[in-house]
């Protein structure tokens, strides 16, 4: 798709719901933008958004079950549970910083609603965490795991998990078109903390006096909920869920505030 494909309106003469509209056919069409060209020329096409959960699957799987001898009960499905919600909160924040620069187009476009692209990403990200749901579903339904009144909390998670990484997303955008060093700091930043986060431990293996630490981290409580509701059936914990709230409000206003007023260097920047 050409950026002339994506037209702004005009201010003067739109409503509110038609610019949320216009938003909206936005955000699809960028979103379906990315994603065919991430697999463009791809033999198996979508299906590589299955090929790397599965490949941490394993690998995690075989070391920490067979080697170290983790006792953790259903832990395939205790690690696929970490793989997909810490790749897409990963994906999303490792592919943001170029949101800007990759987009230099759009960015140039008079009255294109920037503050969109943060939403692109992570929606592109959320694709690929929905698309491995079905091998989640099995692996569960073959570990003995039913759904239950519980699951009614999935959407709240989904939704928490989307606008902390939009939240995040806005000020590594803007800082990224600015520094160019962000993309690489950001990178090995996402390396080290997913070692503080969760994926393939239990939490509770981690020393009480440093366990509080990992809660500064918001994906440890996240991913715990995920697995409460997932693994537990269980209804995640109301206190993390109010902090969490609260943590992706002020993330997702500080931080598109951030970007809406950085965003006139952004051109002369690239």
């Amino acid at each position: 798709m050409t950026p002339d494909l994506v037209q702004p309106l005009p201010l003067a003469t739109t409503t509110t719901s038609r610019r949320w509209l216009h938003a909206w056919d936005v955000l699809v069409l960028l979103t379906l933008r990315d994603l065919k060209a991430q697999y463009k020329r791809s033999f198996f096409g979508f299906g590589w958004a299955l090929g790397s959960p599965i490949l941490q699957l394993i690998i995690f799987s075989t070391i920490f079950r067979n080697v170290l001898g983790s006792q953790i009960p259903h832990y395939p499905c205790f690690v696929y549970i970490g793989v997909l919600v810490w790749g897409w909160f990963q994906g999303a924040l490792g592919q943001s910083t170029a949101l800007i620069t990759g987009n230099a187009a759009l960015a140039r476009q008079p009255g294109f609603p920037l503050s969109l692209l943060p939403h692109v990403t992570v929606s592109v990200r959320l694709f690929h965490f929905v698309v491995a749901w079905p091998l989640l579903f099995g692996l569960m339904w073959y570990e003995g795991l039913r759904p239950s009144s519980a699951w009614w909390a999935l959407p709240i998670l989904l939704t928490l998990q989307y606008f902390l990484a939009v939240g995040l997303a806005y000020p590594l955008a803007s800082l990224n078109a600015l520094h160019r060093d962000t993309q690489h700091i950001v990178a090995v930043l996402l390396q080290l903390m997913m070692f503080v986060t969760p994926v393939f431990y239990d939490i509770h293996v981690v020393p009480e006096e440093l366990r509080q630490w990992f809660y500064v981290n918001p994906m440890t409580p996240l991913l715990e909920a995920w697995r409460a509701v997932l693994l537990k059936n269980e209804w995640p914990d109301t206190h993390s869920l109010w902090v969490l709230s609260a943590v992706a409000l002020v993330l997702i206003v500080g931080g598109r505030r951030i970007f809406i007023a950085q965003s006139h260097r952004f051109v002369e920047e690239m």
